[in-house]
């Protein structure tokens, strides 16, 4: 059997949503970090912006070990590049933009903070506090499974 060589095939989908859900989680996370200090906003019904931080990652999983949560965090988000970026059109390349987007918007949230932490600022009833780059991981992991169980490639050949 021939081998196959790696064709290396860089999607700029997968780049340009990454890059809008990081410029877009900084920008909510410093609006939070500035107008809601000190004050929770009820937004409609069980919607509000309340300021948490997160030492852990979703959840609050692990939130004794901060640099480990982050170096995990790292690993995964490089991953995810080289994977993503050799994703298919279509909803694999935004699926996998949202997950790259979102990791590394909470990576960069929690280096640059001091302690340690991401802001999350979005709560709904009791359910945990969250933000912009972990809704864009949920929703970019929710489309990289609903194509993958539609049997869609999720990888350019």
């Amino acid at each position: 059997m021939p081998r196959q060589r790696l064709r290396f095939r860089l999607n700029y989908t997968v780049l340009a949503v990454a890059l809008a859900v990081t410029v877009v989680d900084a920008a909510t996370k410093y609006w939070a970090r500035h107008a809601l200090a000190g004050h929770p906003e009820q937004i409609a019904g069980v919607f509000w912006f309340r300021l948490q931080y997160n030492s852990g990652i979703s959840f609050s999983i692990n939130s004794s070990g901060p640099l480990v949560t982050t170096i995990a965090t790292v690993v995964v988000a490089v991953i995810v590049v080289l994977v993503g970026i050799n994703a298919n059109r279509g909803a694999p390349a935004i699926g996998f933009g949202l997950l790259l987007g979102g990791g590394l918007a909470n990576v960069i949230d929690r280096l640059a903070a001091s302690p340690h932490q991401v802001t999350d600022f979005i709560a709904v009833s009791s359910f945990p506090v969250f933000n912009v780059a972990d809704i864009a991981i949920t929703v970019g992991f929710v489309m990289l499974m609903v194509a993958a169980l539609r049997g869609e490639r999720l990888l350019a050949r």
